[in-house]
């Protein structure tokens, strides 16, 4: 097996080392690794394109490049160029350090990486793991080593509909600690925690920086939150088709002519 990794963190983050290891696992003695991730954190980039500026990516080992760009840009320059006579069987992206459910699938990088490799055709899987900034612990990188080929070969097991990606998300706890495996739906937050703060230069100018409260939500079971919340590990099915079916039906009837 052929396996492209990625993340939204940079080049040298932990979760990319982990992630490293359980790809090599996955791939086998007879498989391959190669790396295409951003040069810098890319926390938040969502699935943006570098449009306005040139592409620069360097290689820094045997498969492994760093790119001056977003996820998109890595695995698109990973996929469409490093390996383009030779086609990733898989694509991972992450480990992210922190969780990525509910609204935060809409601005992750990580799953940004994953969403490019879907519409290229390539299965992709997002893996991210939950833990504690509020107490400044470390994440446990150990559990989705020890936990993640397995689920990940059986997710492959499974035939998957077009444009459909796979987001993981392991709790804050220890391999032996966790409850189960989960297929959850997208949560949804009960109270907003993306805040802007108002500070002043050096020079007496305001500046506004963004960023997250720790609030706790009160989530229903089934979704990703609350699955990550209660110690399990989190497999929700995400579609690129954004269609609201429902909505659809009822503009369809409203709109004709």
């Amino acid at each position: 097996m052929r396996i492209l990794v990625t993340n939204d963190d940079g080049i040298d983050a932990p979760g990319l080392h982990a992630l490293r290891q359980i790809a090599e696992e996955l791939a086998g003695p007879d498989g391959e690794v190669w790396v295409s991730a951003p040069e810098t954190n890319q926390s938040g980039a969502g699935h943006s394109l570098s449009l306005n500026e040139p592409l620069r990516m360097r290689q820094i080992a045997e498969r492994v490049y760093a790119v001056r760009g977003t996820p998109t840009d890595s695995v698109i320059m990973g996929a469409r160029h490093v390996l383009k006579n030779r086609r990733p069987d898989l694509v991972l992206s992450g480990i992210n350090r922190g969780a990525n459910i509910a609204e935060d699938v809409t601005y992750s990088g990580t799953i940004a990486g994953a969403l490019e490799g879907t519409q290229l055709g390539i299965p992709s899987i997002a893996l991210s793991m939950a833990y504690s900034y509020a107490a400044g612990d470390h994440p446990h990188w150990e559990t989705p080593i020890a936990r993640a080929p397995a689920l990940i070969r059986q997710l492959l097991a499974e035939p998957w509909p077009p444009l459909v990606l796979m987001n993981i998300n392991f709790p804050d706890r220890k391999p032996d600690d966790i409850e189960g495996v989960m297929a959850t739906t997208q949560g949804r937050r009960d109270q907003q925690n993306l805040g802007v703060e108002e500070r002043l230069d050096t020079w007496g100018n305001p500046y506004y920086w963004l960023g997250y409260a720790m609030r706790r939500s009160n989530p229903d079971r089934g979704t990703d939150i609350w699955a990550v919340y209660n110690g399990w590990i989190s497999v929700t099915p995400l579609s690129m088709n954004l269609t609201d079916r429902a909505m659809h039906a009822r503009l369809t009837e409203r709109l004709a002519p």
